[in-house]
């Protein structure tokens, strides 16, 4: 049977073992032990976060979290793309 939860098989074994993820290659990993140092967990526990919570977890200040968001909302207006959001 096929999980639709949005989590790698890696992810799920982290959370069954209850351990942290020790891939630092991994492009979804981050220091972030609470949540097993991976950003798929730390989305499907807590769902859409907040600036401040995505700062806290990248150990970046709110501002430069801000200025990320700010750079690929603009990118994605420039590719026509971002319609395929709601604000």
């Amino acid at each position: 049977m096929k999980n639709f939860d949005g989590l790698r098989e890696c992810s799920r074994q982290c959370m069954k073992k209850k351990k942290q993820c020790k891939e630092t290659s991994c492009r979804l990993w981050q220091d972030y032990p609470d949540e097993y140092n991976c950003t798929l967990i730390s989305v499907h526990e807590h769902g859409p976060m907040t600036l401040r919570q995505v700062a806290e977890r990248e150990k970046l200040s709110f501002a430069r979290i801000k200025q990320i968001e700010t750079k690929a909302l603009k990118k994605l207006k420039n590719l026509n793309l971002i319609s395929c959001f709601r604000f």
